[in-house]
């Protein structure tokens, strides 16, 4: 896949799903924008992809509307305009269901869920311009039931799955796309951390529940992304793509807990 010239903003891009996308986008000659919360932590990203004028800051936390719209803006101004927006930031404080407070709630659904919309909502003047497209990061959690203390972010997730069909819907006649990856269990840092923290615990249990037998690398679903993003997905909208190993096939992404 090439994407030179290509303008990219990706949220929650210093780390994860988020970083492997960047990179992959960069690699193919794109432009693109880094997002995260922490300045220093996208000056670290830009300059361990090499730096140069193909990769820009825009920092915010998307969980805040006016961010949202501060984060659009920069990358448009940096990048000279917007061919895709990957709304990958999100989320997952663990909490049951009679555990989880006002707090808990508004957090997850502020960021998993309404940044999702209005990142989306502040590029349409440019995507349309650029007759470009949209990747929602959802989840498996959106598809199916999973450990129960991820009940809020599977709500949230739920969410970006329809938000992705009503939007590819409203969108198609302006020649925008806008297509949802799953990811299931994904090697990201923080999993790493978790499961050095349990002993080996949490690949353990990947392991077992995943009809794969494995967790899956940043790349391997980090590729899904690009694909949703290239000239060869041009008759794809609406789509809704699992990257899960076999889980939801299998009807879960976990056991009850």
């Amino acid at each position: 896949m090439d994407f030179t010239g290509k303008r990219v903003l990706i949220t929650g891009s210093t780390m994860g799903i988020g970083y492997g996308a960047a990179k992959g986008f960069h690699e193919r000659g794109a432009r693109v924008a880094i997002n995260g919360r922490s300045q220093e932590r996208i000056a670290a990203v830009i300059d361990g992809l090499g730096g140069g004028d193909r990769l820009i800051a825009a920092p915010g936390d998307i969980g805040r509307v006016a961010d949202c719209r501060k984060i659009v803006d920069a990358a448009v101004a940096g990048l000279g305009g917007l061919d895709c927006l990957v709304n990958n930031a999100g989320i997952c404080p663990l909490a049951h269901l009679e555990e989880v407070d006002e707090a808990h709630w508004d957090e997850v659904v502020h960021v998993n869920l309404r940044g999702g919309f209005f990142c989306s909502k502040f590029a349409l003047p440019e995507l349309r311009k650029s007759k470009g497209s949209i990747v929602m990061v959802s989840s498996i959690a959106g598809l199916c039931s999973g450990p129960t203390d991820s009940f809020v972010y599977a709500i949230t997730k739920g969410g970006l799955v329809n938000m992705t069909r009503g939007m590819a819907l409203e969108l198609v006649k302006d020649g925008v796309r806008v297509n949802c990856l799953c990811p299931g269990y994904i090697d990201t840092p923080l999993v790493a951390n978790e499961n050095e923290k349990t002993g080996g615990q949490i690949y353990r249990f990947i392991e077992e529940c995943t009809p794969m037998g494995r967790i899956g690398s940043v790349e391997e679903c980090a590729s899904s992304i690009l694909y949703f993003a290239s000239k060869g997905a041009g008759y794809v909208t609406g789509a809704v793509l699992s990257n899960d190993g076999g889980c939801t096939a299998a009807a879960s992404w976990g056991g009850v807990n």
